[in-house]
């Protein structure tokens, strides 16, 4: 009888130890179902690609491009773009403006600049389209904030920039920022002032996204803690740079560089 019962706990033990080892494997099973983990993608030995080109519209800081990218840029303005010449900052070579030294926003459609190489004074796209020019920087606007309103600057803007673009497709066009007044400058009341500045490089900034050219702030190196020209920066008069505004200005394009 004793050998009956032995026998019963030993196929009983048997059968228990078949269960257990099935009911682990069962438990192994779920975990042989999950997906692999995410492999990274990201090879630190893959080639470096070149930089991506600049995609937003406002110039970011960059590294300094140096002389040799100013080099490359012709200055198209009023006369707050003049002094660039007339203080020697810039060859002349590089700075176009009537020869009266501004050219006002207003009537750009019209209006003559002279062309360096030659002397001659003629309208703004028979110089581009001669010259074709890699960049052309545009400080333009400050005479018409006091009277023109949004739909209207933008429209001249507009017309100017696609008006380059026609003779001079390859042609890249910065849109420089209209630089602040100082203090006593605002004082005479005349309508050009900080405020309506500030407006119009807002208009400016949306006329770049819109026209598929840039917008750079040289502005902002300009002012002072109260959003006015740094006296530093101005020749004396109120509104235009000194050759240190201008060499402030350089700097900026330098380090907020479109390559």
């Amino acid at each position: 009888m004793k050998k009956k019962y032995i026998a019963l706990a030993a196929a009983l033990i048997m059968l228990l130890c078949v269960l257990c080892a099935c009911g682990k494997d069962d438990e192994k099973k779920p975990e042989e179902t999950l997906s692999p983990p995410a492999v990274s993608t990201d090879d630190p030995n893959a080639e470096q690609t070149k930089a991506p080109e600049q995609t937003s519209t406002q110039l970011g800081e960059t590294a300094d491009a140096g002389d040799e990218y100013i080099s490359k840029m012709v200055f198209i303005g009023d006369s707050t773009t003049y002094g660039l010449k007339a203080y020697e900052v810039l060859d002349g070579s590089q700075v176009w403006t009537p020869s009266s030294g501004t050219l006002a926003l207003f009537n750009q459609s019209i209006a003559t600049i002279v062309y360096p190489p030659t002397g001659e004074e003629i309208p703004i796209t028979d110089a581009i389209g001669r010259a074709k020019p890699e960049y052309v920087v545009l400080t333009i606007g400050v005479n018409g904030v006091s009277m023109m309103d949004e739909d209207s600057f933008k429209t001249e803007y507009t017309a100017l920039i696609e008006r380059i673009k026609s003779v001079s497709p390859d042609t890249k066009i910065i849109c420089n920022s209209i630089y602040p007044v100082e203090a006593m400058y605002e004082a005479k009341d005349n309508g050009i002032n900080n405020t309506v500045i500030d407006r119009a490089n807002g208009w400016i900034l949306q006329i770049a996204e819109a026209t598929g050219t840039h917008f750079t702030d040289s502005a902002s190196v300009l002012k002072g803690s109260d959003g006015k020209l740094v006296s530093d920066y101005g020749n004396g008069d109120g509104i235009h740079l000194s050759a240190v505004g201008f060499n402030r200005v350089i700097d900026y394009l330098k380090t907020h560089a479109w390559l």
